[in-house]
């Protein structure tokens, strides 16, 4: 396959630069859907919620949020609200502590770690016989989308037909490294913010625990690298925020993947560093759709109330080999 393809996208006139094209959606792009919950045990002794919704088809999208994101975010519901329409059945599921429920165990969820997602299939398969189910994630739900598709390609599900992951930073410290720069810090600053709150209440839950101290937060963590050296490292066992970034980094085992596979980024993305553009070499299974606009996870276009990610999604949904 060609290592990048380039497609066009316009978004609306008003929507001038990556950044609009990237919070304008998230504020005011409301889509709801009629979901039901449904909280699965995990083997750990954690749970996930998992948000259906279920027409009676035998294939299913599965959707993965972003950091601090969840089921309800218009990223989400718009796709799954689109491939249902499409014929499939759908479910949005919500990484640990997110979807509106504190999860029970002191670790989190990350880049890195594709197994909850591994669950969720398995208990989809097993539970509702699906014939056929197609992965979407955005964002860090993109990178845990591809890490589930490449690390141990013998043993994804014969049901996954196919995967798609927007706006994903597969180079995981180039994007660190974007978001810590100027004009582009107040994102960071907001992850910080909402995964300080959460430490905060595991803090309480776990006193005792060595990896969840909430003291001097706010004076300590200025930044991911911050964050993760702190939390994110030694909850998930790694070295330190850099052994996280070398390892939980999905570009290079993307050769791996053995199923149609698409990673569709915008180029004014200002979450992306430059490395997330560019495949360092083709992949049989794997293409890189690139647009020069759309922002991070945005995509809206300007006559169309489908995002082009939405429509992309459904153009690869509708076919059996790549477009």
């Amino acid at each position: 396959m060609k290592s990048a393809e380039k497609h066009s996208l316009k978004p609306p006139f008003w929507q001038f630069n990556g950044h609009v094209q990237t919070i304008y959606p998230s504020l005011y792009r409301k889509i709801e859907v009629p979901y039901v919950r449904e909280r699965l045990e995990l083997d750990d002794g954690d749970f996930l919620n998992l948000d259906w919704l279920q027409k009676g088809s035998d294939k299913l999208a599965i959707v993965t949020h972003g950091l601090e994101g969840d089921s309800t975010r218009p990223y989400v519901t718009g796709m799954l609200q689109t491939l249902v329409q499409a014929g499939f059945d759908g479910l949005g599921w919500n990484c640990r502590s997110c979807g509106g429920e504190m999860n029970r165990l002191p670790r989190f969820y990350h880049h890195g770690d594709s197994e909850d997602l591994r669950a969720v299939v398995e208990h989809a398969i097993k539970a509702h016989g699906y014939k056929e189910i197609m992965l979407v994630g955005f964002s860090m739900g993109g990178n845990i989308t591809l890490r589930l598709m490449a690390e141990f390609p013998e043993s994804v599900p014969n049901q996954i037909s196919k995967a798609l992951a927007v706006s994903s930073p597969i180079d995981l410290y180039s994007s660190v490294t974007e978001l810590n720069k100027s004009g582009k810090r107040f994102y960071m600053r907001r992850f910080i913010r909402k995964l300080g709150k959460k430490i905060e209440i595991k803090s309480k839950l776990f006193p005792e625990h060595p990896n969840l101290d909430f003291a001097n937060y706010k004076q300590l963590v200025k930044c991911f690298e911050d964050f993760d050296n702190r939390y994110t490292a030694p909850l998930h066992g790694y070295k330190n925020a850099m052994d996280f970034y070398e390892k939980a980094t999905v570009k290079p085992i993307l050769h791996r993947i053995r199923k149609p596979t698409f990673i569709l980024q915008a180029m004014n993305d200002p979450f992306l560093g430059e490395a997330c553009f560019r495949l360092d070499e083709p992949l049989e299974h794997v293409q890189l759709v690139l647009t020069a606009k759309g922002g991070h996870v945005g995509f809206m276009q300007q006559e169309n109330k489908m995002t082009f990610a939405e429509k992309f999604a459904l153009q690869i949904a509708q076919k059996e080999k790549h477009p």
